[in-house]
């Protein structure tokens, strides 16, 4: 019985759920959605909110860079919108046609026997939209978007109650503040929550009841697959075969699944079968 005992612990899996980003990981970046979107955030910011043109790039790549999203920055520094306007502006203009059924990762994913979750910044109608153009739509149990982790309501985006709301009635203006280089003034806080902050990720894994020590992380960004690593995740970075600190691996496309992490199939998980099951993604906002 000892003996029986040890086997089958020794034949558990080493993950029970399979976490994945979606944009430029399930699909690839030749796709242009990425391309399509920033320009449709750079038409936003001019149209909306009345951005000088010539001052969009360098506040785009700074508002990405310290805050996760263009987003998050624009409401750290001082903007005021509505979410739903935003995400339909900058996501209901992309040419969704360009992304096409994908059969192989299809028969792929079903052929795991763990639960798959999908993990993404982007809004609930932009992922829905995403997986059926992928003909991926009753391959996960759930969605963590960013309805999941965010108020709808921009006067009540949820925050930590140690990182109060910051605005006020002047922009920050944060392309000065790097060019002073003035390391005694803070960047204001934002109130949105979304990868790469470890918080997020950590809400996203409490909100789906997942384990990080039993979770894989499929990512195409560098900076959010060491977010996870150091929450507690295994990471695979997407896009490249080279592995970066705080990847366990490194795939090109996430079609190499098969031969890239061959362990991923070599378990028999007889309670978890029915997650290869169809589960209509309407009714699975959150994990």
């Amino acid at each position: 019985m000892v003996f029986e005992d040890r086997f089958r612990q020794a034949q558990r899996p080493k993950y029970d759920c399979l976490l994945f980003d979606l944009d430029d990981t399930l699909y690839p970046l030749s796709s242009g959605i990425a391309a399509s979107c920033l320009q449709n955030i750079k038409d936003y910011m001019f149209e909306k909110l009345g951005i000088e043109q010539s001052k969009l790039p360098d506040l785009c790549n700074l508002l990405y860079k310290n805050y996760g999203t263009t987003m998050a920055g624009l409401r750290a520094i001082g903007y005021d919108f509505d979410y739903d306007e935003y995400h339909n502006f900058v996501h209901g203009r992309l040419p969704y046609d360009n992304i096409k059924p994908d059969p192989v990762l299809r028969s792929l994913l079903l052929s795991l026997p763990y639960k798959k979750v999908i993990f993404t910044n982007a809004d609930k109608i932009h992922a829905v939209k995403v997986l059926k153009k992928l003909g991926l739509e009753d391959c996960f149990q759930g969605i963590i978007c960013f309805e999941t982790l965010n108020s709808t309501n921009k006067n009540f985006a949820s925050v930590d109650k140690d990182e109060p709301e910051c605005f006020g009635s002047e922009i920050f203006d944060i392309v000065g503040h790097f060019r002073q280089l003035n390391p005694g003034v803070e960047l204001p806080k934002t109130p949105i929550i979304c990868k790469p902050s470890e918080a997020a990720i950590a809400r996203a894994l409490k909100i789906a009841g997942l384990n990080p020590q039993r979770t894989l992380f499929f990512e195409d960004s560098v900076r959010n697959i060491q977010a996870g690593k150091r929450v507690g995740l295994d990471t695979v970075l997407i896009g490249t075969s080279q592995r970066v600190k705080g990847a366990d691996y490194a795939l090109e496309s996430i079609h190499n699944l098969r031969e890239g992490i061959t362990e991923l199939w070599n378990v028999e998980i007889k309670s978890n079968k029915g997650y290869a099951g169809k589960v209509a993604v309407k009714t699975s906002v959150t994990a």
